[in-house]
């Protein structure tokens, strides 16, 4: 990976692939053999754990896509970036804010901190 915000690119994108050979395809581009996923609701190992957590969040969320909310930034082997959580076209409904540490090119771990999620 040549730079941060193509990970991240990637990152997103993995999120939003509802086939799930596809979203394995694009998590083992994004993330090392080892990586760990975790934020507040869920955590993920691997590229199989990180595969099957992004589909139950989509299963939670039907409908809805993740969207970068703000710049990428980068320094050292760190990255921390925003993003929303909307229907397309649609106003947020969830937000946070993610830190990555890049091994190799790929995230070898992703910390997410919820900002707002939806009204229960």
């Amino acid at each position: 990976m040549s730079n941060a915000g193509e990970l991240v690119d990637l990152y997103l994108a993995a999120w939003n692939e509802p086939d799930e050979d596809r979203r394995r395809e694009i998590v083992a581009r994004t993330y090392t053999e080892e990586a760990t996923y975790v934020d507040p609701l869920m955590q993920g190992a691997g590229h199989s754990g990180i595969t099957a957590m992004i589909g139950a969040a989509q299963a939670q969320f039907p409908g809805l896509r993740f969207r970068l909310a703000s710049e990428v930034e980068a320094h050292h082997d760190h990255t921390r970036f925003s993003w929303e959580l909307a229907p397309a076209d649609g106003a947020a409904v969830a937000r946070g804010t993610d830190v990555g540490q890049i091994v190799g090119g790929r995230f070898g771990t992703v910390v997410g901190f919820l900002d707002q999620m939806p009204a229960s």
